[in-house]
């Protein structure tokens, strides 16, 4: 699943490539994954649109236009948005295209169609998304020690759990809160009442630290984007418990153990994450 690191690449890979081109016919062909408006209005809305940007908020990219209409999209699972050429094969598990001017297409593949698409007007208050309820953002300066406790401190949930919660800090999925709580040296079933000061602090450095990284190691180039369809990052290498089951700690070589937390798998290091 793309985390904040992923769909961050993904803005800077298509922001470039989507500036100044105005969408010109809109095919959607699941309509699944247009969740506002219907489908008939969402299409006749987004033809003639001129991109300008392209943020991100947590897991959530937007598309801006000149008339200061949004494309809001989440990828979910498996959801990848690509510009390719327009006579180049469509692609398997395709369900929207839209023609540029520049003879591109925007195509959204998506295995299993958990992503969404929402169209909102320029004066459109947006209570369709989710993005409202989303907490700080993990690289925000003011994500603190304080900031923290404040959300969890009095919570008997494991901090993976917690980690996981958007409205406490937006994008960090299962593989960088395992890779997070690595580095911060705290066991993933710890209670977060059972947290120290200085945990926090450390927990507060760890996000943005993980997270910064997940976003440099995953730089690739527009072609390495698209040869590997929005699915290929440079992380894996690197990564120091999250899919490791078994294998040696990169610190002190116990063998990684893996356990199920809130029905996701979790991986840690039994020695370098101690137990609270």
């Amino acid at each position: 699943m793309p985390e904040l690191p992923e769909v961050e690449t993904a803005r800077r890979i298509l922001e470039p490539q989507l500036k100044g081109k105005t969408i010109e016919t809109v095919e959607v062909r699941n309509t699944q994954i247009i969740a506002h408006p219907q489908v008939e209005q969402f299409t006749a809305m987004l033809q003639g649109q001129t991109v300008t940007k392209i943020s991100r908020r947590g897991k959530f990219l937007t598309i801006h236009f000149k008339s200061h209409d949004r494309l809001c999209l989440h990828l979910r699972m498996t959801g990848r948005l690509l510009v390719i050429p327009e006579e180049e094969p469509v692609q398997r598990h395709t369900h929207l295209i839209a023609s540029l001017s520049d003879g591109n297409q925007i195509r959204y593949l998506d295995t299993r169609r958990f992503g969404r698409f929402w169209f909102l007007r320029s004066a459109e208050e947006d209570t369709y998304t989710g993005q409202s309820k989303l907490g700080m953002e993990p690289t925000d300066a003011a994500l603190s020690a304080d900031y923290l406790k404040s959300k969890l401190a009095h919570r008997k949930a494991a901090i993976k759990t917690m980690l996981l919660d958007q409205s406490v800090v937006a994008g960090i999925g299962n593989l960088y809160s395992d890779e997070i709580l690595f580095d911060a040296g705290i066991h993933p079933r710890a209670q977060c009442d059972t947290l120290m000061a200085a945990d926090w602090e450390q927990l507060a450095r760890s996000i943005a630290k993980i997270i910064r990284w997940g976003i440099d190691a995953d730089d690739i180039t527009p072609q390495e984007y698209l040869q590997g369809e929005g699915r290929e990052y440079r992380n894996a290498a690197h990564l120091r418990v999250y899919g490791r089951a078994g294998q040696p700690c990169v610190s002190c070589k116990t063998a990684i153990e893996r356990v199920l937390i809130g029905g996701r798998n979790s991986c840690f290091c039994p020695r370098c994450q101690r137990k609270i």
